[in-house]
C-alpha cells in the first residue's frame, strides 16, 4: 500500500506560500508567528510539545528542558504539522512515543495524525528538493549523515529517517530500545533479505549488540563510526553465496537506552 503524502504535500505548500525553498536559517519562533501562532518554551514536566488552539489564537509549546535546538525545532514543526492538518485537535500533548523515530510502533498505535505530523516536519525542515541536492554525488557513510545534521539544523535520527523516505542510497536501518530490536526498514533498492530479528537481542558479532555492553556509551569515533561486519551478521545468505563485507553504524542514546544501527554493504 502507498504511504500516504498527506503530511509531506501539506509543508511542500507552506514553503510555497511563504516564498522559501527551506527554513534552515529562520528562527522557528519567526516562523510560527508568521501564522500568528504564539510560541513559548517553558519546562511541560512529561511532555516534549503541546498545541492549544483558541477561538482568535494558536499557542504552541516546547519543552525547555529540551537540550538540543534540533529537537525542539522537529517538535515546534511536529506541532504545526498538527496545525494545519487536523483542524479539530484544540489541545493536544505530544512525548517520546509521538515524536521519537526510535519508537515508530507506538507512533502508529496513536494514530495517522502522528505521523502525518512528522512527516509535515521531516518535510517542513530538510525540503527533498533541497536535501537531493546536497547529497547528489555523495558517498554513503557516517560523515555524510552528520553533514545533512549540520547543513538543515536537525538531528542525526531525522536525517537518517529521511534518507529512508526519499530513498537515498541503498541501506538497512534496525531501532533497538532496552536491548530488543523493535523494527526495521530499508530503502527500496536494499535487496538483502533479513533473519528474524524482531523483538530479540541484535546478533551477537553485531556493532549494536557491542553498544549495549558496554551501557550505550560511545565507543567508536571518527574514521571508526562505519565498522566492519560479514553480510550473514544481519542477513541471509543465499546456498551459493559467500559472506561479503558489510559497514554497521550506531548512533545509542544512553538516556533512552536506545540504538539506531544503519547497515550497508562495503
Amino acid at each position: 500500500m502507498k504511504k500516504s503524502q498527506k503530511g509531506s504535500n501539506k509543508a511542500k505548500e507552506i514553503l510555497e506560500l511563504i516564498g522559501f525553498d527551506e527554513i534552515t536559517e529562520l528562527p522557528i519562533k519567526d516562523l510560527l508567528a508568521g501564522f500568528d501562532i504564539i510560541y513559548i518554551e517553558e519546562v511541560l514536566n512529561g511532555s516534549d510539545g503541546i498545541i492549544i488552539r483558541g477561538k482568535s489564537k494558536t499557542i504552541i509549546k516546547v519543552d525547555a528542558n529540551i537540550s538540543t535546538l534540533q529537537r525542539k525545532r522537529f517538535v515546534a514543526a511536529h506541532e504545526l504539522g498538527h496545525f494545519f492538518l487536523h483542524d479539530k485537535l484544540e489541545f493536544h500533548l505530544d512525548d517520546e512515543k509521538t515524536l521519537s523515530w526510535n519508537r515508530l510502533e507506538e507512533v502508529h498505535k496513536r494514530g495517522k495524525q502522528e505521523i502525518e505530523a512528522n512527516d509535515f516536519a521531516g518535510e517542513l525542515l530538510m525540503p527533498e528538493k533541497a536535501f537531493k541536492d546536497f547529497v547528489s554525488g555523495k558517498s554513503f557513510e557516517p560523515d555524510l549523515i552528520k553533514e545533512i545534521s549540520e547543513r538543515f539544523n536537525t538531528s542525526l535520527t531525522s536525517v537518517i529517517f529521511r534518507m529512508l523516505t526519499l530513498n537515498i542510497a541503498p541501506f538497512f536501518v534496525v531501532f533497538i530500545i532496552d536491548g530488543i530490536v523493535r523494527y526495521w526498514r530499508k530503502t527500496e533498492d536494499f535487496k538483502c533479505y533479513t533473519n528474524d530479528i524482531t523483538k530479540i537481542p541484535p546478533p551477537q558479532f553485531s556493532v549494536a549488540k557491542e553498544y549495549i555492553d558496554e551501557n550505550y556509551d560511545f565507543i567508536y569515533s571518527g574514521s571508526e563510526k562505519a565498522q566492519s561486519i560479514d553480510k550473514s551478521t544481519w542477513f541471509k545468505l543465499n546456498d551459493w553465496e559467500d559472506d561479503v563485507e558489510f559497514y554497521e553504524y550506531c548512533i545509542p542514546t544512553k538516556h533512552y537506552k536506545t540504538i539506531i544501527s544503519v547497515i550497508w554493504e562495503a
